[in-house]
């Protein structure tokens, strides 16, 4: 099994369910053919180097697998005919360096998943906000001095 990196590029114009919907139906491509996942990570809405398509942004996600390389030329077939995609690129890590490469981006994008999981979970408590007393102002010196001459 080889070492592969697939960031693609969705267009902008989709919703977040529309997002998430695509992202699960390249995971899905990608595990059918015989690959592993090791680790995806949506980046978000980002701007593009020159736009694609008439298009100034698009929604980045990267996934990390490992697959045999008959696989890929399928995976990008598959990539090429959706419409929602701007752009792609597969990587492929060959040599140790490299894998140890894939190997340290992989666990980052599994630990920023798991740190995005764990703050969706989180109990979102909403403390009321501090209400502070009208301040009052001590009255000028001057006004103090003034009033002190009159009587």
């Amino acid at each position: 099994m080889n070492h592969y990196e697939l960031l693609f590029v969705l267009k902008p114009t989709l919703t977040d369910e529309e997002n998430k919907a695509q992202i699960e139906k390249i995971i899905g491509s990608i595990i059918a053919q015989d690959a592993t996942i090791v680790a995806t990570d949506d980046m978000g809405m980002r701007k593009l180097a020159y736009p694609v398509e008439k298009n100034e942004r698009g929604y980045y996600t990267v996934a990390y697998f490992q697959a045999p390389g008959v696989a890929i030329a399928e995976i990008e077939r598959q990539l090429r005919i959706n419409e929602d995609i701007l752009k792609f690129m597969t990587v492929k890590y060959t040599n140790r360096k490299e894998i140890a490469q894939f190997t340290k981006l992989a666990d980052a994008a599994a630990k920023k998943s798991a740190a995005k999981e764990e703050a969706k979970e989180a109990p979102v408590t909403e403390e009321a906000p501090a209400v502070e007393a009208p301040a009052v102002e001590a009255p000028a010196k001057e006004e103090t001095e003034a009033k002190s001459e009159e009587a």
